[in-house]
């Protein structure tokens, strides 16, 4: 199981939010490229990167950083924050970027099927939950939508990936929300899941590998690592027991 770390980023700088709302941020770098180097000398096989501007805007802000990013390390990277059009999707997976992360324009079955047919496997899906709904636009909209109703139509048109945020949790450390997982995990057998949201210590690494009937792949973590709650190396090796 990947441990992935995450890496934020807003007016160019590295930050965690606190359950995404603007102005609850703190920032932890103003070099994004200097730390996603220091997490892959830490062992990181793969880096997830979210274009917060992006995601507010409808278009990504951050290119050229995360390009750069792209360059300098030698790991795979997730990219999303933005990707709302087929040309900014190819753009984006003209940069060295590894997978493309589809949020809002999940919406979109016809974007959805053409992105799958056109980059397969490059396309994942973030699925932001809050009380089992989807919410969209860098989480500032709510829609009355069901995870599970969605994943459902996503695998049917191809997507393979998806990454389950409980939106709930995602920023506070209050610990991983397994009840929501297991739920989810039990309508949605036909992709590969990553977990976000809330994971706050080694013991919530340890909840969400007991989960893995089969399907979790990853595990991505934020703000646990930069307070350093977490230690990647830790984690890591405790993720290659699941």
């Amino acid at each position: 199981m990947l441990i992935i770390p995450a890496i934020d980023l807003k007016e160019g700088k590295c930050v965690r939010l606190w359950q995404g709302e603007k102005d609850k941020e703190v920032v932890y770098s103003l070099d994004p490229v200097a730390v996603a180097k220091m997490w892959v000398k830490k062992g990181a096989k793969r880096l997830h990167i979210v274009d917060l501007d992006g995601a507010w805007r409808g278009e990504p802000q951050h290119l050229k950083i995360v390009e750069r990013i792209a360059k300098e390390v030698d790991v795979p990277l997730e990219f999303g924050g933005g990707i709302r059009s087929f040309f900014i999707l190819k753009e984006v997976l003209k940069r060295g970027i590894k997978y493309a992360i589809l949020g809002s324009k999940a919406l979109s079955p016809e974007f959805v099927k053409k992105a799958c047919k056109k980059f397969r496997e490059r396309i994942i899906v973030s699925l932001d939950v809050r009380e089992g709904k989807v919410a969209t636009e860098g989480w500032e909209k709510q829609t009355f939508i069901s995870a599970e109703d969605l994943c459902k139509e996503l695998t049917k048109i191809g997507i393979s990936t998806i990454i389950f945020t409980d939106i709930s949790r995602d920023g506070t450390l209050r610990g991983v929300n397994t009840e929501e997982i297991r739920k989810f995990m039990e309508e949605c057998r036909n992709v590969d899941l990553i977990i976000s949201g809330g994971i706050s210590s080694l013991e919530d690494i340890k909840k969400i590998g007991s989960l893995s009937t089969l399907r979790i792949i990853g595990i991505i973590i934020g703000k646990a690592l930069y307070d350093k709650k977490i230690r990647l190396e830790e984690a890591i090796s405790l993720g290659k027991e699941y």
